[in-house]
């Protein structure tokens, strides 16, 4: 089959009809096989999806700033940060394949028809190869369907329901960031150590997909270990007064607070509960305790001393000692002048791990990439060795045990790593409950 090049400016030239607003991607056909916006010259186009405003705008400019970091890398400036340290030694710094990186970006607001309308025009009209980012499960799963529906690849960044690589998983679609159920599996054990197994856990759960699977994925590790659910409320994402929401938990009978919160919705409600003076009281013969399940190095900061003492999980911490996070941090540093967060780190992954698929399967067409990271084990990238698995296209790795830092010595000493759980505690199978539903289907090029 011949080349051909199909877009809106030839068809409107050639007096085709084209519906309003609707603009064509690039699509070429090759002698190998066809697949969308085949980078053609000297350049690749990456989508680098992120919220630039909305509750959790403060993890998008760190993943923003990580991904600028993997581009420039990827063209061999700087001093190759991961790449150094990567146990896949297929980048070179040329590029990907030998075409200089570059990259557009969109806005999701931390709403997934934003974020879908945001990533199908960087797909369509920008040529985009790859989306990545995000830091909503609610915007992941939304912006993976239309990945999958367009025919590229998605690199989920900061995604931390069950469902993205559960019931909503895709074929097009990868996940490096741990989910849910690691959280609950990993900080369980900790969290029956520190604080005995009979408690009564109320629970403020935020109103989407994350939310709900990551109560179901705390209560039920809990509750295995003998605490009681005594209520879980459901809480909007644009709340930002948790007042009234604190305010019942103080007549329930609980003695443990679980926020099922991120980014500013947690540093609000946090905020409250100390305010509400929690933490000072004796319920049930026991101290009052608040627990997050899911942090950030940037919400710890936002919440400032409310975090101390306060158990919760993470993906990655920049405090990490393994050679791939020493490199990382420095590179981040010298750049922006502070540490990543986790959502930067596994931004700046991901990135990484296309581009390697890429070089590896000597092709940007979709379904190569898929057959490469299925499968794929790797190591030298922060969280020790780590599979993607072919299953589900969940990355399995160590996951961190943190508490809020008693006494900080910095404004980056927030959180300390309180155990780095090993991965064969936080697996699963690939059929388990939680997981169940959904079909992972077939990898598409988009042609």
């Amino acid at each position: 089959m011949s080349k051909f090049q199909l877009n809106r400016r030839t068809l409107i030239k050639s007096g085709a009809a084209v519906g309003a607003g609707l603009a064509l991607p690039t699509m070429f056909t090759s002698s190998a096989r066809a697949y969308l916006n085949e980078p053609k010259g000297g350049t690749v186009t990456l989508g680098f999806n992120v919220p630039q405003t909305g509750p959790y705008a403060d993890e998008g400019l760190d993943e923003l700033r990580a991904q600028e970091l993997a581009v420039q890398h990827l063209n061999g400036e700087g001093d190759g940060g991961m790449m150094n340290t990567f146990s896949s030694k297929a980048l070179k710094g040329n590029g990907i394949l030998g075409k200089k990186v570059q990259f557009v970006t969109g806005d999701t607001q931390t709403k997934s028809d934003a974020a879908r309308a945001s990533a199908k025009s960087m797909i369509e009209k920008d040529g985009a190869i790859m989306i990545n980012g995000g830091s909503s499960s609610g915007v992941a799963v939304a912006v993976q369907g239309l990945c999958q529906e367009a025919g590229v690849i998605f690199m989920a960044g900061l995604t931390h329901s069950n469902d993205t690589t559960g019931k909503d998983k895709k074929a097009n679609g990868f996940r490096h960031f741990f989910n849910a159920y690691m959280s609950g599996a990993a900080l369980a054990p900790v969290l029956a150590k520190a604080y005995g197994t009979d408690r009564r856990a109320y629970h403020l759960t935020a109103d989407y997909t994350w939310g709900w699977t990551q109560q179901e994925s705390i209560a039920t590790a809990t509750e295995g270990m003998g605490w009681e659910t005594v209520n879980n409320v459901l809480t909007p994402l644009a709340s930002t007064d948790f007042s009234s929401y604190i305010a019942p938990v103080l007549n329930s009978g609980a003695d443990v607070l679980i926020l099922n919160h991120y980014g500013g919705n947690m540093v609000n409600s946090l905020t409250n509960a100390v305010q509400f003076g929690l933490r000072d009281k004796m319920v049930n013969g026991k101290q009052f305790e608040i627990i997050v399940p899911l942090y950030s190095e940037l919400m710890a900061a936002g919440a400032g001393a409310n975090v101390r003492g306060v158990y919760g999980s993470m993906n990655w911490n920049w405090q990490l000692q393994d050679e791939g996070s020493k490199a990382f941090v420095k590179s981040f540093g010298e750049k922006y002048g502070r540490p990543p967060s986790n959502s930067a780190h596994t931004c700046y992954v991901q990135t990484l791990l296309y581009a390697d698929a890429c070089e590896r399967a000597g092709t940007f067409d979709p379904c190569g990439v898929v057959e490469a990271l299925e499968g794929f084990e790797f190591d030298g990238m922060g969280n020790g060795p780590t599979l993607y698995r072919a299953d589900d296209h969940q990355c399995f790795k160590d996951v961190l045990v943190m508490k809020g830092t008693d006494n900080p010595t910095n404004e980056y000493d927030t959180l300390e790593i309180v155990e780095q759980t090993p991965r064969s505690q936080v697996e699963y199978a690939p059929d388990h409950p939680m997981f169940a539903g959904g079909e992972l289907g077939q990898c598409n090029s988009g042609a």
